[in-house]
């Protein structure tokens, strides 16, 4: 499909001062408005039968059911001071504390949200989905970043901050070409970018069992079997040793072997949960004098497995080998749980074990605490019963791994790039089209209904924040 340009275009006059020069050219035709002439705020507080709604990034203004649906967790329900809430309609838009990041939000339902949220009621006849796709656009987005230092300043984006931008205004039957091709167009990309997901998914799930047969079965498939004894775990290979972790690892080893003290300043690695993936691996840029972390966090050394023990950490598989830590020693949150190999076994094929799917799973049923605040408790790690091949198999084992992963590997760092180029050609299309750099007029697209638009959202990867945090903050007041 080729896009090709209006025949006429005019250079935008200067804005009013202190407003925004972002609009350069538009389509002859096309008018700039300042934006408080088409939105104004909705000052409506929230009515009795008004539902709690969400502000996220990711889906929009929707009702906090739904949000919980899709996400699948609860949220803290307001109970108190509902009143004060303010009142939204279905196609308003709501500046949140995030919009500054991320562009405005389309309201999909009617109901109450927060009341340091902005809500902007259309006040002139516009094509709410034309204008649902420009305040998601990068150019708009960069421009009400440019109305202030918001990290800096600490505050929130506000309509004073909105009224600096002003708006190309098209024609309404063009608003509404505009926006059924970009309805359209998103939907193509939005199938694209979900298939390469589920490849990735499959892709990962295949280097999981990968894992999951060789540190527990070996090489051989037609190797000879004895009973393990244990019912999750199964036969074993014949010449493989039945024993248990406790017997083959150190649990937890006392800093006093480094030799320092609370009073070096030394700077060592310093590992937050978030620097620990479920991919086994850390990342050590973040360094801290040894006096600051002495007490109070988990110490480990250069060669140790370091393994979460809280939920959701422990059963997303976080952990890691830390063979390749930058300093001699270190320091962590205190949810690791750290197993220090002894010569029967290598402390990468330890790091396998304990992320195979039997670990996790049964581990899960150990659990203790409160809900949200579970552990697996060390005794489980300790006793947990394993099959250990000879060190030369281990290392074999460990070879064919990293092998096959390498391969599966790269096949999904193709898919996530596939993903980012698609991202980036969204992006620039969205913003082409509804600042008028590209005439999308002739182009005939089949209609887009409500319920797939409202499925539109490019639902963030395992990694990846699902939801925005202002939308976190406003189900937890």
């Amino acid at each position: 499909m080729l896009l090709k340009p209006y025949t006429k275009y005019r250079e935008c006059e200067p804005p009013l001062l202190g407003h925004i020069p972002w609009l350069t050219r538009l389509p002859d035709h096309w008018q700039v408005v300042p934006s408080k002439r088409l939105f104004v705020p909705r000052k409506e507080r929230a009515r009795e039968d008004d539902i709690q709604l969400s502000a996220t990034q990711a889906y929009g203004v929707i009702p906090q059911a739904e949000f919980e649906r899709l996400v699948g967790r609860k949220v803290v329900r307001i109970t108190h001071n509902l009143e004060k809430r303010a009142h939204v309609e279905p196609d308003d838009f709501v500046i949140s504390m995030r919009s500054f990041q991320g562009g405005l939000e389309r309201a999909w339902a009617r109901g109450c949200i927060r009341s340091s949220y902005v809500v902007l009621e259309p006040t002139y006849d516009i094509h709410v989905g034309y204008f649902a796709h420009l305040f998601k656009c990068v150019d708009y987005i960069s421009a009400l970043q440019a109305t202030s230092n918001f990290i800096r300043d600490g505050q929130d984006l506000n309509f004073g901050n909105f009224s600096l931008v002003d708006l190309p205004l098209p024609p309404m039957q063009e608003q509404e070409k505009i926006a059924r091709f970009l309805d359209w167009e998103s939907l193509r990309i939005e199938k694209f970018i979900r298939n390469k997901r589920r490849l990735i998914e499959l892709l990962k799930e295949q280097k999981q069992n990968i894992i999951n047969q060789t540190v527990t079965r070996g090489l051989d498939p037609n190797v000879k079997l004895k009973p393990s004894g244990v019912e999750w775990i199964g036969d074993i290979p014949a010449h493989w040793e039945a024993t248990k972790l406790k017997r083959v690892v150190r649990f937890n080893p006392s800093k006093s072997e480094t030799g320092a003290s609370k009073d070096d300043e030394g700077q060592v690695v310093f590992l937050p949960m978030e620097r620990i993936s479920v991919n086994g691996e850390v990342d050590c840029t973040e360094r801290r004098p040894v006096s600051e972390i002495w007490d109070g966090f988990t110490y480990f050394r250069r060669g140790d497995v370091v393994l979460a023990k809280i939920t959701p950490c422990f059963e997303n598989g976080k952990g890691a080998c830390l063979k390749s830590l930058e300093t001699e020693f270190g320091f962590g949150t205190t949810e690791l749980i750290v197993l220090r190999p002894s010569k029967p076994i290598k402390g990468e094929f330890l790091r396998f074990l304990t992320s195979t799917k039997q670990f996790l799973q049964v581990g899960e049923q150990f659990m203790t605490g409160a809900a949200g605040q579970q552990r697996i408790p060390s005794v489980f790690v300790k006793e947990y019963p394993i099959g250990l091949p000879p060190m030369s198999e281990q290392q074999e084992i460990l070879d064919h791994i990293r092998k096959k992963s390498g391969e599966i590997d790269q096949a999904i760092t193709r898919a996530e790039r596939e993903i980012e180029l698609i991202r980036e050609y969204r992006a620039r299309l969205i913003s082409d089209v509804v600042t008028g750099q590209v005439d999308v007029r002739g182009i005939e697209v089949p209609e887009v209904t409500e319920a797939e638009l409202q499925a539109l959202d490019d639902a963030p990867g395992e990694d990846e924040v699902l939801v925005d945090g202002e939308a976190t903050a406003e189900v937890a007041q």
